[in-house]
């Protein structure tokens, strides 16, 4: 494939990979020990507000409603910055960034709203003393599969793919950066039931936006006019958003994101997992998936 002449002159992509650390029988995109232990540290304060997903499930877009909110549909102050540079991701360190994620986090006016991957047992010992209100978007696990390849494909801070086969077995095996979706989806389902957390569907968002937002409101305990809920509505649909440079991740560095390879925003609709999974892939799959969600209430959506 051909390179464009910025990104023949930066490191190969090796060189910018984000290290992997096992916590907990969990492979995280951590530096280090010392700095999982500053994030396991981190302290939250009763304000925050937390976002967790697992990868590609719907982090950008939840974040979109949540800036819209707290600025009260103010579209302008929406595109201030990049979507990455908005709200740090607790446990993330970007190449692009003078500073770690959770430092930048630390330094962050209240009231504070923060991004995390990690599952919910890792989640620092604060957010839940504190009574922090978290907000979790989980996505069906097919569309989440092949949206986590595309990502591979085009991340430089992520290793290469390998093949689509290879891929889909490291997800089942839970190989991937983050571990595995089954325990991560599961573990945040369960702790919904002693904490403060609005469990919310990727397939909902895409079926009935304003519903959502609605009950995004009122978890927050925040109205909003109607005519403005329409306004967010709008602002964060797929398509807006997709063209929108401060949602979109076009201007993050293309040394880290590669959107000749594969857009970040690339389809956002359930049931392209279609296009990818082979009738022996797919009776595979279903059969591991069965297995793994086996005792679970959680159930999911494949397609609208």
């Amino acid at each position: 494939m051909a390179q464009n002449s910025e990104k023949a002159q930066i490191p190969e992509k090796k060189s910018l990979l984000m290290n992997i650390l096992d916590v907990d029988g969990v492979p995280l995109p951590i530096v280090s020990k010392e700095m999982w232990n500053k994030i396991y540290n981190f302290q939250a304060k009763p304000d925050d507000l937390i976002l967790a997903t697992y990868p590609k499930s719907g982090t950008t877009w939840m974040q979109e409603i949540l800036d819209m909110i707290q600025n009260d549909g103010d579209v302008a102050k929406c595109k201030r910055a990049n979507s990455l540079d908005r709200y740090p991701f607790l446990e993330v360190s970007f190449p692009h960034k003078e500073k770690h994620d959770v430092d930048i986090a630390i330094e962050m006016p209240s009231p504070r709203i923060l991004k995390t991957h990690l599952p919910s047992h890792l989640i620092p010992p604060s957010i839940w003393k504190q009574k922090c209100k978290v907000i979790c978007v989980a996505r069906n696990a097919k569309d989440c599969l092949v949206s986590y390849y595309h990502f591979h494909r085009m991340a430089s801070i992520l290793p290469d793919p390998q093949s689509w086969e290879e891929f889909c077995e490291d997800f089942m095996s839970g190989k991937l950066a983050y571990g595995s979706w089954y325990d991560h989806v599961k573990g945040w389902w369960d702790a919904k039931d002693k904490h403060r957390i609005l469990y919310v569907f990727y397939e909902d968002i895409k079926k009935n936006p304003k519903c959502t937002i609605h009950k995004v409101l009122e978890f927050l305990e925040k109205t909003l006019p109607e005519e403005t809920i329409n306004k967010i509505v709008y602002h964060t649909s797929f398509d807006v958003m997709k063209e929108n440079p401060m949602a979109n991740h076009t201007s993050i560095p293309s040394y880290i994101y590669d959107h000749t390879i594969s857009k970040f925003l690339r389809k956002g609709m359930p049931g392209d997992w279609k296009n990818h999974f082979t009738v022996t892939m797919n009776e595979k799959f279903d059969e591991h998936y069965k297995k793994k969600m086996a005792g679970t209430t959680l159930t999911f959506c494949t397609e609208i």
